[in-house]
Formats: structure tokens, sequence, C-alpha cells
């Protein structure tokens, strides 16, 4: 009898532990990741239309608002693999999944650059 071919998925901190889940939940957390992801690159283009298309702002002010675009389109991604990975390791343990930080942040940080931007809107 042959033995089962080693699991050579990637990352190994996350398919390495516990047992095969049924697909359903890992589907269900690849489209909840594939989401997050879509948000980073829609921040990432409002970061770059900031800065290439004219606003009537001065220079220094939209230079930093597509800087801060930017910078949370990339801690979005980033967020969004670690919750990925945090939420496949615990459905493979058979554990709660627990809270979720990263739409609070992700959140906050556009609700930010709202209350910016309509500040700025008043006083120009």
């Amino acid at each position: 009898m042959e033995s089962p071919a080693p699991d050579r998925r990637w990352p190994r901190s996350v398919y390495g532990t516990g047992e095969e889940p049924d697909y359903r939940f890992s589907m269900a957390n690849e489209r909840t990741f594939l989401a997050w992801i879509r948000t980073s690159l829609a921040l990432l283009a409002a970061g770059v239309a900031v800065d290439a298309l004219p606003t009537g702002y001065p220079e220094p002010l939209t230079r930093t608002a597509a800087g801060f675009l930017s910078v949370v389109a990339l801690l979005s991604a980033v967020m969004a693999w670690r919750r990925w990975a945090r939420v496949e390791r615990a459905v493979r343990e058979d554990r709660p999944i627990g809270g979720m930080r990263t739409g609070l942040v992700l959140a906050g940080a556009v609700l930010l650059m709202a209350m910016l931007g309509l500040i700025l809107a008043v006083a120009v």
C-alpha cells in the first residue's frame, strides 16, 4: 500500500496544522480574503487618482492624501493575508475564529480620510 503524498502547500504554518476542513469553509475564507484584496486595490487606485488628477488643492496636501491612501491600501493587503491565515488555521484546528480587527482599522482609516476631505471641501 502506498503512503499518502506529503502536503506541499504553502504556507506550512497554515496547512501544516490540524485536519483538512470542509472545502466550503476554506472557500468562504478565500472569498473574504479576495474581497479585502479588492478593497486594497481600490484604495491604491484612489491614491493614484488623487495624485494624478487635478483637484484644486495644494500639491503637498494631495501628495499627503495620496500617500495616506497608498499606505492604507498596503496595510489592508497585509491585514487580509494575516486574517486569512488566522481563520484558516482556526478552521483546521476546529477553534473559534475570533473577532475582526481588520475591518475596524480599515474603517477608521477611511473615516479619517473622509472627514479630512469634508473639512477641506468646506474650508476651500
